[in-house]
């Protein structure tokens, strides 16, 4: 009798799969019969994170391009392996010795590739006093006001490749396609501004650049529009100070400011130090160098520290904040091997999943941040990365809160009221033709479901594909 109980209740239980399954088919089916679909490919995977159960699979094997949802598998891999508490370190002191307040030797900064220093994102971390003036005000404290001798900036814990071979070349110009330095600062950007004619059309002019970056030359053909938004892309390598910058502004402006990359931020952090050293009353008397320094012949004055991981890897989720990202692969290998390197930093990240069982042979992994087209996941290997998150990190609350929700960071176009609190937070991924999200889903039964919903190749707009997907959430919520 008890066998033919348990029989019948495992009947019954694959009997309400097949049919949840079946209910959202048809919801899918309706989205794919769509015109601007009709070619793309879609990958789907649902999977129970009480039991680990499939409840959904189409193309879920399937290798795609995931964009910036590749954040996932670099962020959920650096909390493990350097710990939410983990804090980046950037050094400054001298070598040489001081006599009567004059130091006969060279001011040196020792980067330790914070991603955030300087950050718009942390401002009460670094701003709150001014960074610059708290180095200076320690070093002044060390008994320096003249320096007979240069200001060394050591960035060599990174190697030298600026940016990741794979990036397009319309991405590495602008600000999202800057690339990870041990001396990164300011967020490695820059802002430029124009002033635009009455008239669409019209060549705009540009009326300051900030910070001003010394050898920089401009070739703006960027024309004034009817559109009321930033169609303006900056073109340059990241091996010269040459931009060309084409596309649109809003018309009838006085002041409209773009964002572009800075591929050489050491630059920018010496010229800004010495202001502030000035300022504080201390004058160096030789030039800027950018070199290796040997430890047994520096002295540290102060340590910087950055922001804790788990509030970097918010910012870095929330905000799809590529440059963070590639800090995190270089720093894994800095950390492990003792330079940053892209490729090493990668291979950590691989062998990381791989110990956990989640065979990293399945995804093609270029970059941290997912700006590489040559970066593909099957939406399986995410929902297994959830998984694991969920089930068998002591990071789960961090991970968890660096995901956004409905209304805030990249799930801000999402509509709150039909997913109210945390019932849904995901990281979502975007590039021409192609949008992906991947995260967490609370069901109308209560269960918590990890999903990986990956669409490339798509015609139309981004804006009418993300009502699609939130229809194809809503319909998940309701049918498992």
């Amino acid at each position: 009798m008890n066998l033919r109980i348990f029989t019948l209740l495992i009947a019954i239980l694959m009997g309400q799969c097949a049919l949840s399954q079946q209910k959202f088919d048809i919801a899918l089916q309706k989205v794919l019969q769509q015109p601007d679909y009709k070619n793309a490919t879609f990958g789907i995977h649902i999977r129970n994170l009480s039991t680990g159960e499939t409840l959904y699979n189409w193309n879920g094997d399937k290798r795609m391009i995931p964009a910036s949802t590749l954040k996932i598998v670099t962020s959920a891999a650096a909390l493990e392996i350097l710990g939410a508490d983990y804090r980046f370190t950037t050094q400054v002191g001298y070598s040489g010795k001081i006599r009567n307040k004059t130091l006969t030797g060279d001011l040196v900064v020792v980067g330790g590739g914070d991603p955030a220093l300087g950050s718009q994102y942390f401002e009460n971390d670094y701003f709150n006093p001014n960074f610059l003036d708290v180095w200076a005000q320690k070093l002044k404290a060390a008994g320096i006001s003249k320096v007979e001798g240069n200001l060394v900036l050591d960035g060599s814990l990174y190697d030298s490749e600026k940016i990741p071979p794979t990036w397009i070349w319309e991405d590495m110009g602008n600000y999202y396609g800057a690339g990870a330095s041990a001396l990164t600062v300011f967020d490695n950007l820059f802002q430029i501004t124009f002033s635009s004619p009455v008239k669409a059309g019209k060549l705009t002019k540009i009326i300051s650049v900030n910070p001003e970056i010394e050898g920089l030359k401009i070739q703006n053909e960027v024309l004034s529009s009817d559109l009321n938004r930033d169609e303006a892309y900056v073109f340059g390598s990241p091996l010269d100070k040459i931009r060309k910058i084409t596309g649109t502004i809003p018309k009838n402006r006085r002041s409209f400011t773009i964002k572009a990359s800075v591929q050489h931020p050491e630059e920018l952090l010496a010229e800004a130090f010495i202001r502030h050293l000035a300022k504080t009353g201390i004058f160096i008397t030789g030039a800027v160098k950018f070199d290796k320094v040997k430890p047994n012949k520096f002295q540290a004055v102060y340590i910087q520290e950055s922001p804790e991981l788990k509030d970097i890897v918010k910012v870095m989720n929330h905000k799809s904040v590529n440059l963070f990202a590639e800090h995190l692969v270089k720093q894994l290998a800095a950390v492990k091997n003792g330079v940053g390197n892209r490729q090493a930093g990668i291979e950590i990240i691989k062998d990381f999943w791989n110990s956990k069982g989640i065979d990293s042979d399945t995804f093609f992994m270029e970059d941290g941040s997912g700006l590489s087209h040559f970066d593909a996941v099957a939406p399986e290997l995410f929902t297994k990365i959830l998984d694991y998150m969920y089930n068998q990190s002591e990071n789960k609350e961090v991970f968890l809160a660096s995901l956004p929700n409905p209304g805030n960071g990249t799930l801000s176009g999402f509509d709150s009221s039909l997913f109210p609190g945390y019932t849904l937070c995901a990281k979502s991924g975007s590039m021409t033709r192609i949008k992906c999200y991947t995260g967490y889903l609370q069901l109308n039964s209560g269960q918590n479901v990890a999903f990986s919903i990956m669409v490339n190749q798509f015609s139309g707009t981004h804006s009418q594909l993300i009502s699609n997907i939130q229809y194809l959430l809503n319909q998940i919520k309701i049918s498992f």
